[in-house]
């Protein structure tokens, strides 16, 4: 499950998120990358500029260093439990400039939460293909 996650930054990036993803540095367990992330009904694109770390196997965290806020951590942790991968999710996003911020946020957690919703369904599509048929999904 860590590889499925951490394959296409450490990795080459698969053609199929050339729209959504572009590393810019490549080390061995951090990168500089750019997502790309539709808004407002997909007429705009956010492009948010992020590290991420790499804790082999436990972890892989997300940090803002460019975007639409001024704070976003995000962390998948992963744990082995009864033979399968538990993948947990959080983040957390800040804000400035009172409540004018407050408004931004929640129209940008809007399209960050459908962003890490279309996120799992990759990282289950594909951990399951590369589990081969008849395994059950974790």
């Amino acid at each position: 499950m860590f590889d499925v996650i951490a394959a296409p930054y450490l990795g080459r990036t698969p053609r199929a998120l050339s729209g959504k993803l572009q590393v810019l540095q490549r080390g061995t367990d951090m990168v500089l990358a750019e997502h790309y992330t539709p808004v407002h009904h997909g007429r705009f694109t956010a492009a948010t500029l992020e590290t991420i770390t790499f804790d082999r196997p436990h972890k892989i965290g997300f940090r803002l260093v460019r975007g639409p806020v001024p704070y976003i951590t995000e962390e998948f942790t992963l744990a082995e439990q009864d033979g399968t991968t538990r993948l947990e999710y959080s983040g957390e996003l800040g804000t400035d400039f009172g409540i004018v911020g407050q408004w931004w946020a929640e129209r940008v957690a809007a399209a960050w939460e459908a962003a890490v919703r279309s996120s799992f369904r990759g990282i289950q599509a594909e951990a399951e293909r590369r589990a081969g048929p008849g395994t059950a999904p974790s």
